[in-house]
């Protein structure tokens, strides 16, 4: 009886561990379809709150930042291979970003390496890469 009461904890941790897996799974999908939807139709100001907070509070935007963001529309966002992991709380992506100047309508394409950190505590992932720099060509 013991053995089998043994049997069953040891199963049902494998199970809880299993469902915080697909939830964390299920989360990451959800969040970084999110985040390319914010870039895609609402701009770079919508897609800031996925930034990490202590990255965003080390980093802050500058007026000038902001400016850049606001002159481009997204004209292409493609997530290549998609989100590698790195550990259990860390993934990777590369993401080519269409950018057309809203003044110029000349169009280039950045290369946003990003990086994503699971926050157990808060139970969502955050984008500790920061926003893409679009000040280079």
């Amino acid at each position: 009886m013991r053995h089998t009461a043994a049997s069953l904890i040891a199963l049902s941790a494998l199970l809880l561990a299993g469902c915080a897996t697909n939830r964390r799974s299920q989360t990451l999908t959800e969040t970084l379809a999110a985040y390319a939807n914010a870039v895609r139709w609402d701009g770079f100001a919508s897609a800031q709150p996925f930034v990490d907070p202590a990255v965003r509070r080390a980093h802050p935007l500058s007026a000038l930042d902001m400016a850049r963001y606001r002159q481009v529309r997204v004209s292409d966002y493609d997530e290549g291979a998609g989100a590698i992991p790195v550990t259990q709380d860390e993934v990777r992506q590369v993401v080519k970003i269409g950018l057309i100047n809203r003044h110029t309508q000349s169009e280039r394409t950045v290369v946003d390496h990003q990086t994503w950190r699971y926050d157990p505590k808060a139970h969502r992932w955050w984008l500790e890469s920061g926003l893409p720099d679009i000040s280079r060509d």
